[in-house]
């Protein structure tokens, strides 16, 4: 599919493309792993800040054999305290606009790549996928949010344990202990994650804000506060005008019922 229509000018170890309302981003850097350097960093930002109002839905995938090696170690300069605090920053920004953006990501994951995938909303694993965080072995720290992200997919003492002794979850592992909600063979990852942002792309736009916006905060609140903020926020969806024609569908007996796959 065509670009155009899609996003602003990106970066060559980016590509867009367009299937309808879903909008696809694939890293394109399969010579580094798909590492993520500051130019490829401020691409997705870019993509993510600019999407067109018809697009409903955005897949996240990579090119080559690894969804994402994470940084891009090459990158890395000696930098003062200030110097590091902008640079970590920059990836908080771009990755804010993928979990708290416009439109619900989906992330299709084969190989390595974990930091990025956790800012999506929901996560496909190919039985390739491998999880790692080794920064205490090269003497970093995550910068990219996983220290935000990751806690409330895998617990605090996952990812400590993943850290302090470079334990590795495979595909299946990772599926078992929350950080992928879908587990498909090697090649189908792509296929997968289209049907499902285009399944997201057919729901109430309101809807797919709210959760977006709203069920991740909801989460981290007190359950008297979250109590409240649920209530606001439905009784917002329910009176959007798309939201009574759906329900009149429904009702009428004109809309599809909810099945299982």
């Amino acid at each position: 599919m065509s670009s155009k229509g899609v996003t602003a000018q990106l970066p060559a170890s980016l590509a867009a493309e367009r299937h309808g309302s879903v909008a696809v981003l694939k890293l394109n850097r399969p010579q580094k792993r798909n590492a993520l350097d500051d130019e490829t960093i401020f691409g997705v930002e870019q993509f993510f800040a600019s999407l067109p109002e018809d697009i409903c839905a955005v897949l996240v995938a990579g090119e080559g054999e690894h969804f994402s090696a994470g940084l891009d170690l090459t990158e890395l300069k000696e930098r003062d305290v200030t110097q590091g605090i902008a640079h970590s920053g920059l990836w908080h920004r771009a990755f804010d606009k993928i979990q708290f953006g416009k439109v619900p990501v989906v992330a299709v994951l084969h190989g390595g790549g974990l930091e990025l995938a956790a800012s999506a909303h929901v996560r496909i694993a190919e039985r390739s996928a491998y999880y790692a965080l080794p920064e205490g072995s090269r003497g970093i720290y995550v910068g990219g949010g996983g220290s935000v992200r990751l806690p409330p997919l895998i617990g605090v003492a996952r990812m400590m344990d993943m850290m302090l002794t470079g334990r590795t979850y495979s595909a299946e592992e990772g599926q078992a202990i929350g950080l992928t909600t879908y587990l498909v063979e090697n090649g189908e990852g792509f296929a997968k994650g289209l049907e499902l942002a285009q399944r997201i792309a057919g729901n109430a736009p309101l809807t797919n804000f709210a959760v977006v916006h709203a069920l991740q905060r909801i989460a981290q609140m007190s359950p008297a506060s979250g109590f409240a903020m649920e209530a606001l926020i439905s009784s917002i969806a329910q009176a959007d005008g798309e939201a009574k024609a759906r329900l009149k569908d429904f009702l009428e007996k004109r809309a599809p019922k909810a099945t299982r796959d």
